[in-house]
This record gives C-alpha cells, sequence and structure tokens, in this order.
C-alpha cells in the first residue's frame, strides 16, 4: 500500500505534469526535477531548507541561489511549495513520479533490474534489449545490486518479477522438495 509520502509525490507530479503539458515542456521540467533533487537531495543542503528554525525567506533564497535560471519557473516554484509546507524531502519521489507519468505519456515501460554484482555497461544494454524485446516496448532500465540474491539478476517490469536469481532458485527448489516430502 503506498503511503502518504508517496501518493502527495504522485499528486505533485501529476499537477508538474498538467503545467509541463500546457507549456509543451515536458522534458525540461523532467531535467528540471531531476536537477532540483539532486542539489537539495545532499545532506548539507536538505539540513538548509528543511530546518524550520531557519527562517522561510532565507531556505528560500539558498533555492534561489541554487536553482535560479537552471530549472523551469514553474518547477522552481514547485521546490519552493514544498519548502514552505515542510515536504522537501518528498521532492525526489516527486520527481521520480513524474518520470513515471513521461514515459507512460511515451509508451516507455519501467524495468528494475537488480543483480548479485554490478553489471557492465555492456550486459546492461543487453538486458535492456532482452527485456524490450519480452515486453515490446522501449525500456526505461534502471540497475541496482543486491549482493543477497547470491548470482544472477531479478528484473521488474511493472507488477511482473522475472527471477533469475540464485536466491530464487533455491527457494523455489525448496518449495520443490517441501511439496514431495508430503
Amino acid at each position: 500500500m503506498a503511503g502518504r509520502g508517496s501518493i502527495a509525490a504522485r499528486r505533485y507530479a501529476e499537477a508538474a505534469f498538467q503545467l509541463a503539458t500546457r507549456d509543451k515542456a515536458l522534458d525540461a521540467y523532467s531535467d528540471g526535477l531531476d536537477l532540483a533533487a539532486r542539489m537539495l537531495g545532499g545532506d548539507e543542503a536538505l539540513a538548509i531548507v528543511s530546518n524550520p528554525a531557519r527562517p522561510l525567506v532565507d531556505r528560500t533564497a539558498f533555492v534561489d541561489s541554487m536553482l535560479g535560471g537552471r530549472v523551469p519557473a514553474a518547477v522552481h516554484k514547485l521546490v519552493a511549495l514544498l519548502i514552505a509546507n515542510g515536504k522537501v524531502d518528498r521532492l525526489p519521489g516527486v520527481a521520480a513520479e513524474y518520470r513515471r507519468l513521461l514515459n507512460r505519456e511515451r509508451g516507455i515501460v519501467e524495468a528494475l533490474a537488480t543483480s548479485a554484482t554490478a553489471l557492465t555497461s555492456a550486459e546492461t544494454e543487453a538486458l535492456g534489449r532482452k527485456v524490450a524485446q519480452i515486453t515490446g516496448q522501449t525500456v526505461d532500465l534502471r540497475v541496482a545490486v543486491d549482493e543477497t540474491l547470491i548470482g544472477g539478476l531479478t528484473v521488474r517490469v511493472g507488477d511482473t518479477l522475472y527471477d533469475a536469481s540464485v536466491r530464487g532458485r533455491l527457494e523455489r527448489l525448496r518449495e520443490r522438495l517441501v511439496a514431495g516430502a508430503r
């Protein structure tokens, strides 16, 4: 079940997406949200902009110095709104939700590949081609490392999980052995 933070992030992202559509600036808003999330997501910057003990005018001035002229005005206003509402920690979620909306608009499916060790760029490209072949869609592939997989990888595309991990194989083998012992 989605938490309050993810619901709020989705609503902010939907509002930003509507503005971007109106302004015919879908990519500029996406880039602006990603930049703002990166620049304000560090510990130091987040400590400044999320500290209610600092006057709002000082926090806003800090954001102006970081983002002024580098992001669309509407993205800048959204960040200021998040700060004023004490919700700036949701900015990365807003950027991710916006990207999801943009991908859906463009018919791009998002996939998350998790492997036991880091994939090379050639492996990532090959995996992206394979997922595109399986889904019949263009793929936005993100990769992560989870050492508990032991070996192999998993790929999540929407609600579907493709599990080619050693851990998954061992779990399926255990289930078959337990079922056969009854």
